[in-house]
């Protein structure tokens, strides 16, 4: 009885094997044949390569701000740099060998549009210009300030000090080699939600690099009708 079922399904498919290929189009079959064996070989979807946001932001700042990016230096050859809405302020420029390098300096931005301003201090000479240069900044102005190499030995106290009346909270603890990244305003408030100040201290048994701590970087939107 199992044999006779086995043989009766057996004819029941050649039946309809034979019924399928008489009714169907051999075209048909054959598309169908290699649509299946192209399957493996279609390549895999992949998501589309993000779109660069200014100053290198992970997200977009949202419409009515403006996007900035601050980012110390980094042992020899690593610029400390200011980005504003996708353009980089100056800073001092070097061709580094094995026994000569950029000497230490605090770049700073003044942010009051239509202008930019931008000052640079590498020895304490310059400590008195950098003090007339914060004063004279407008109100309405941003400032952003970051160190390369050095910033301890290269400020006299009375900048730190006024610095510091801008609402840094660490100029005073800043140490040899000590990366530092500081956004500040005059005559008007910072949103309460943005990172205005970060500090890395050099120490040798964390530095990233041979005699510096890893670079440090502060980020953000700030809303445009506040400049």
């Amino acid at each position: 009885v199992k044999f006779s079922g086995l043989l009766l399904m057996w004819l029941a498919a050649w039946y309809l094997g034979y019924l399928v290929a008489a009714l169907v189009p051999k075209e048909a079959i054959t598309r169908s044949i290699a649509n299946l064996q192209d399957i493996g070989k279609k390549p895999m979807l992949r998501a589309p390569v993000p779109k660069r946001q200014k100053c290198d932001h992970w997200s977009p700042c949202s419409p009515g701000n403006y996007a900035y990016r601050i980012l110390s230096g980094g042992g020899k050859v690593k610029m400390a740099k200011i980005c504003f809405e996708d353009e980089l302020s100056p800073a001092p420029v070097c061709c580094f060998t094995t026994d000569r390098f950029l000497p230490p300096f605090t770049l700073i931005s003044v942010i009051n549009l239509p202008f930019k301003i931008h000052f640079v201090i590498d020895s304490t000479d310059h400590s008195g210009e950098m003090m007339t240069f914060i004063r004279n900044a407008p109100e309405g102005s941003l400032l952003l300030m970051v160190t390369h190499d050095d910033g301890s030995t290269r400020l006299k106290n009375d900048a730190k000090k006024l610095v510091e009346e801008l609402g840094s909270k660490e100029i005073q603890n800043i140490k040899f080699r000590s990366s530092w990244a500081f956004i500040a305003a005059k005559g008007f408030k910072l949103p309460d939600n943005i990172q205005k100040e970060k500090i890395n201290h050099s120490d040798k048994k964390k530095n990233r690099y041979d005699g510096w701590p890893a670079e440090i970087q502060i980020e953000g939107c700030i809303p445009r009708n506040l400049i």
